[in-house]
């Protein structure tokens, strides 16, 4: 039987549920299963983590689901893993920490690689603006760069060659961030052909990325581009720089970068932060502790 056979077959014969309830609970997990497959893949529901039942919330939110609704999807979850943990089937449970928020305050937000791909695949016209874009989109998915890290940017901050930037950071701390070999070819694509011709021959600033009279493009520009960018594709009409900032770092967290060498790239001083920006799982705190806690 499978995990939700048995579950189903436990609600039905032990704590003797009605037909419509049980079908309810069918549906829900059903739902759930079917929202992974399509958007990353379903390994199993050992598989699943705290940020796939997040954004699958989130994901329930954006399409106008009633709180008591939403509220229904979460339950169903955590009664299924509930059972799942108490009968030893499962040793983590990816619901305990996850909660909704009162006053219809959405939960983190963030975008799987796929949906980054999406919108990368889209912005294929070769148009200055559009190479523009590509290159911005790309640079903020790859690196975790704070929106006014990326409005200030400047030529000689990035290092092509060596895929690498150097970052003046908050409280005028600086460090290194490194970007892949896909981001630095649409660097290379923007700064070699559509960056010149949206200077015009005018005065350069030095500053990395410019708007369509050549000048620095502002953080409300770069914020706008990216809600603009994201809407067009079809994923959501609210999307921002900082979004995809979490992206990265939940993207490196769930290939398995440690939280110290994250908190490094996002510039971070206190570790506290970046557990609470990359919503780390307990699961996954408790799994690293009991890998690496000395033992006799």
């Amino acid at each position: 039987m499978t995990f939700e056979e048995q579950f189903l077959s436990y609600l039905k014969n032990e704590r003797s549920y009605s037909p419509r309830t049980l079908l309810a609970y069918q549906k829900d997990l059903a739902q759930a299963r079917a929202f992974w497959q399509e958007n990353g893949g379903f390994a199993g529901w050992e598989a699943v983590k705290r940020r796939d039942v997040e954004v699958y919330l989130q994901f329930l939110s954006q399409q106008g689901l009633a709180a008591s609704s939403l509220s229904r999807k979460l339950s169903t979850l955590r009664s299924f893993y509930r059972f799942l943990t108490r009968r030893k089937l499962l040793a983590g449970d990816p619901t305990v920490a996850v909660q909704l928020r009162r006053g219809g305050r959405k939960l983190p937000e963030f975008f799987y690689q796929k949906e980054v791909g999406q919108v990368l695949a889209g912005l294929n016209d070769g148009k200055p603006l559009t190479v523009r874009n590509r290159a911005l989109l790309a640079l903020f998915y790859a690196t975790g760069m704070r929106l006014s890290e990326v409005t200030e940017l400047q030529l000689k901050q990035v290092d092509l060659e060596n895929c690498l930037i150097l970052v003046h950071g908050k409280g005028n701390k600086d460090r290194y961030v490194f970007f892949d070999g896909q981001t630095k070819e649409y660097l290379q694509d923007y700064l070699q052909q559509a960056r010149p011709k949206l200077l015009k021959g005018q005065a350069d600033s030095g500053r990395v990325f410019l708007n369509n009279r050549g000048q620095g493009l502002s953080s409300r520009g770069i914020a706008k581009t990216v809600q603009q960018l994201f809407q067009k594709a079809g994923l959501t009409a609210g999307a921002h720089p900082h979004e995809l900032r979490h992206s990265f770092a939940t993207a490196m967290l769930n290939n398995g970068a440690d939280l110290r060498s994250v908190q490094e790239l996002l510039g971070h001083e206190d570790l506290s932060t970046t557990q609470i920006y990359t919503h780390v799982s307990m699961q996954h705190l408790q799994a690293e502790y009991r890998q690496h806690f000395p033992r006799k």
